[in-house]
């Protein structure tokens, strides 16, 4: 067998190569392979003529000739501020052309913010336990499977996750690519083949035309799900995406669930949210200060100071907060049961979501009724299978009594003593038991000087205009104005 090389030789073979072998032979023989050192740290402005300039310096230094090595400098930062002039205009164009998830890219690579360091992946006997951990709760209460084309009857227990790589070690924290696909069980309005029941009260909701004006076959199909009471299994099928609360989480707790939900059944829920909130908004706890339009955290806190503060004018008074934690909230708790209302004087139960917190106005220290609201409240969470996690639930004691007593009896919470605080972060607001704002504001400076500091580097970097208004409008304004309208007017100048 003779071969012709790319010089026009030729040689001969006496064995034929395998046809991988010789595929192999001939991409080498005919096509240049070069070798390209990569390295970490290099920046995307980094040219190969940057490069060639770099090895110049360093062959002038190691020469001693310092006419060159001065000639080469100057040209070395010529060249880099090219590139860097070269790459803000890259960005300044994917911000005109919308390319957001680019303009961040290179922010973050200006600024030097670094991604975490990949961990290892751990073993599918993991993944299952996390699986089960998530779903602890589903299980024991999922509702008897509905027959039906719409909707298939779900999987009474979980299926075991398949692949090493699907979930990270116990010990080590996953990445952003970690998916746990979980049965996301509702109920169902199916009724038995030989029941005849009432149609479902969703069925008399429709979506109009206008509502679903861009695709046309999706108000077709929400109607028809409205009509039958039942929804697609793929519809209610979440990616469970356990994200740590915790640098270097080291159990399963140690994790938030964050589920991905189905566009459409996001639109589906958005169409029915709006009829179903005028019909309910009559039952809403008046202090539930989550889920309702035109109120958010800021109320939540304000309402809070102001019945504080009122309370702390009159003499012999005190405030004491009893702040909230519970385990699993989203997971335990059963939607039907959500019907605690408690709108006493002097004491209040005050809710953010899961953001629990019992403010009790005490006068010449009489705590009765506010112990009488803390235990009412743990024995309905305890009936209604809502776990309060004692040991990180906490108490803040608000006293401005000229004269020091002694601190008040700790409430007693499942046989645990709750701890007394001096600071306490509530909403993402820094609360102490003076009420002066200092351990808030030297939270915001903490965190204001460190995204400070990357809006001069991208300063120094030549980025200005609307780029610099973005970062600064998103990373830096968001957190040094966060519940302004709470702290402003009572910040001292000393602040």
């Amino acid at each position: 067998m003779f071969s012709v090389t790319p010089m026009g030789r030729t040689y001969r073979q006496s064995h034929p190569l395998p046809d991988g072998l010789h595929i192999n032979f001939c991409v080498e023989n005919t096509v240049p392979t070069r070798t390209v050192r990569s390295f970490s740290n290099s920046k995307p402005w980094i040219t190969p003529d940057i490069k060639a300039l770099l090895k110049e310096k360093r062959r002038a230094f190691v020469s001693g000739n310092k006419e060159e090595l001065k000639s080469v400098q100057r040209e070395l930062r010529r060249m880099i501020r090219k590139g860097k002039d070269c790459y803000r205009r890259k960005m300044e164009h994917q911000l005109q052309q919308n390319n957001i998830c680019g303009v961040w890219k290179g922010l973050k690579t200006i600024s030097g913010f670094k991604e975490p360091k990949s961990q290892p992946v751990g073993d599918q006997g993991w993944a299952n336990d996390l699986n089960l951990f998530f779903n602890r709760f589903d299980q024991a209460s999922a509702p008897p499977p509905a027959q039906s084309p719409l909707l298939q009857p779900p999987s009474q227990s979980l299926p075991p996750v398949h692949g090493s790589s699907c979930a990270p070690s116990p010990l080590s924290r996953p990445s952003v690519h970690t998916y746990l696909t979980l049965p996301f069980h509702t109920l169902s309005c199916a009724p038995p083949p030989h029941q005849h029941l009432p149609a479902p009260a969703c069925s008399s909701h429709h979506t109009s035309p206008a509502q679903t004006s861009c695709v046309g076959f999706l108000g077709y199909t929400f109607n028809l799900s409205l009509k039958l009471g039942r929804v697609p299994q793929l519809w209610k099928t979440s990616c469970i995406v356990p994200v740590p609360k915790t640098p270097h989480p080291k159990e399963l707790n140690s994790y938030r669930p964050v589920a991905l939900t189905s566009h459409l059944m996001k639109t589906l829920e958005r169409l029915v949210l709006a009829h179903l909130r005028p019909l309910v908004s009559s039952f809403m706890d008046p202090l539930q200060f989550a889920y309702q339009p035109d109120i958010g955290v800021d109320d939540a806190v304000i309402y809070l100071l102001h019945t504080s503060l009122t309370h702390l004018e009159k003499a012999g008074s005190t405030v004491r907060i009893m702040f909230f934690d519970f385990s699993s909230a989203f997971n335990t708790i059963q939607p039907r049961l959500l019907t605690f209302h408690t709108i006493l004087h002097p004491c209040h139960l005050q809710k953010f979501s899961d953001d629990s917190a019992v403010v009790g106005l005490i006068t010449d220290g009489d705590d009765r009724e506010y112990r009488g609201l803390i235990q009412d409240f743990a024995d309905w969470c305890l009936r209604n299978n809502l776990q309060i996690n004692a040991g990180k639930t906490k108490e803040l004691v608000v006293d401005f009594h000229r004269r020091r007593h002694s601190p008040p009896a700790p409430v007693s919470i499942q046989g645990t003593d709750i701890d007394t605080v001096k600071s306490y972060k509530y909403l993402g607001v820094h609360l102490n038991d003076s009420l002066d704002w200092s351990d808030n504001t030297n939270a915001l400076v903490k965190k204001g000087n460190s995204r400070l500091f990357l809006l001069r580097r991208l300063r120094s970097f030549g980025v200005q205009g609307p780029l610099l208004r973005t970062f600064y409008d998103s990373v830096v304004a968001s957190a040094i104005f966060y519940g302004i309208v709470c702290w402003a007017s009572s910040i001292t100048d000393r602040r």
